[in-house]
């Protein structure tokens, strides 16, 4: 029997989303108003479309997948009515912590518009399964998947997610060092332990035309190869291949597209980039006739040496205003959701393989 993948999706989701609702995380403080004051505040003078798209759209995969994870836990139904309840007491929760933080504004309008987005996750989840929908892609995902997949399908589907936060390499997840460094900084500050660190913020320097063009090959070929490690028949490999490949060049455009502009959604597709997107590709066609047990293996190698590379990867003065824009401007609440699994998604795919290598049961 295969576990549902709702449940960790449900439950990644809504730690993002309290991330985004809650960030920066800073100068927490009681600003003389009652948590719940929002929900009665008089109607704002300025509302755009965006920010009743985002909210509503915002909330509609979390209220869907927390609908059929009590789906597939078998609960009443009546339990699974009251599931986008909980959503929406999310919503609410976040709404009034953000009346401790001076940078955000809590608003009984976000509230409501999440509260709709849930209801209409749900209930899309609902007529889904009522259609039979949920059961035919059990069907499939038994004939395409190994048993006790859920993880591996859980980090690809959240592998594009990833690829919308800007990155300074195309498809570069896991490019931590420079945050970590500035966190430790600040940390140990007017402490002891100061002068253990670099005097200065580490400059590395810029990237050969071929070392970029190694990082794009190996950022494609890994989420193949940890396809590879749940997909069953050669053929189907190959449209894993596909897939990732479209996926990586459309989600990298859309991107490109959020952050510079329309005009400039290929920008991004340079020469070592175009030559990196077919490497990746092509080793990854080569290698569907492999084991699982090799691809992971192969996996593990890769992103070894792709985050080794990527975390020497210098930040433009152009690269970091973009990341400025989506930290501070209208992409906020895409912030937590998309720079969280960019950051964390290789060491938690690498988490993943090492485990599914240490299995003893037989893979196929």
């Amino acid at each position: 029997m295969h576990k549902s993948t709702a449940w960790p999706l449900a439950a990644l989701y809504a730690a993002l989303v309290a991330y985004a609702s809650l960030f920066p995380f800073v100068e927490w403080r009681d600003q003389g108003i009652a948590s719940w004051e929002f929900l009665l505040a008089p109607l704002p003078r300025y509302w755009t479309g965006f920010d009743v798209a985002i909210n509503i759209a915002g909330y509609v995969p979390l209220g869907g997948l927390v609908v059929l994870g009590a789906l597939r836990s078998g609960w009443p139904r009546i339990s699974v009515w009251l599931a986008p309840l909980g959503v929406m007491l999310l919503s609410l929760l976040m709404e009034a912590l953000q009346s401790y933080l001076p940078l955000r504004v809590p608003s009984r309008e976000d509230f409501l518009l999440n509260s709709l987005g849930a209801a209409c996750g749900a209930a899309i989840a609902f007529v889904l399964q009522r259609a039979g929908a949920i059961d035919r892609w059990n069907q499939v995902r038994s004939r395409w998947f190994v048993s006790h997949s859920r993880g591996g399908i859980v980090l690809l589907s959240t592998w594009p997610l990833g690829l919308l936060f800007p990155s300074s390499v195309p498809l570069g997840l896991g490019q931590v060092v420079t945050r970590v460094e500035e966190m430790l900084r600040s940390a140990l500050l007017d402490s002891e332990f100061e002068r253990w660190l670099p005097e200065g913020p580490t400059e590395w320097p810029a990237l050969a035309p071929s070392t970029e063009l190694l990082c794009v090959a190996l950022g494609l070929l890994i989420p193949c190869l940890l396809g590879f490690c749940i997909v069953r028949a050669r053929w189907r490999r190959v449209v894993v291949v596909v897939v990732t490949t479209t996926s990586a060049v459309l989600v990298t455009a859309l991107s490109a597209a959020l952050s510079w502009g329309p005009g400039h959604a290929w920008a991004w597709l340079d020469l070592p980039t175009q030559i990196g997107m077919l490497a990746g590709a092509g080793l990854a066609l080569l290698l569907v006739l492999v084991s699982w047990r090799v691809s992971a293996a192969v996996a593990l190698l890769a992103l070894g040496v792709y985050l080794s590379l990527l975390n020497q990867a210098p930040e433009s003065p152009y690269f970091a205003q973009t990341l400025q824009l989506w930290e501070q401007g209208r992409f906020i609440r895409f912030n937590g959701l998309a720079q969280w699994v960019g950051w964390l998604w290789p060491y938690v795919a690498s988490l993943y393989l090492l485990g599914q290598i240490a299995r003893r049961d037989t893979k196929t």
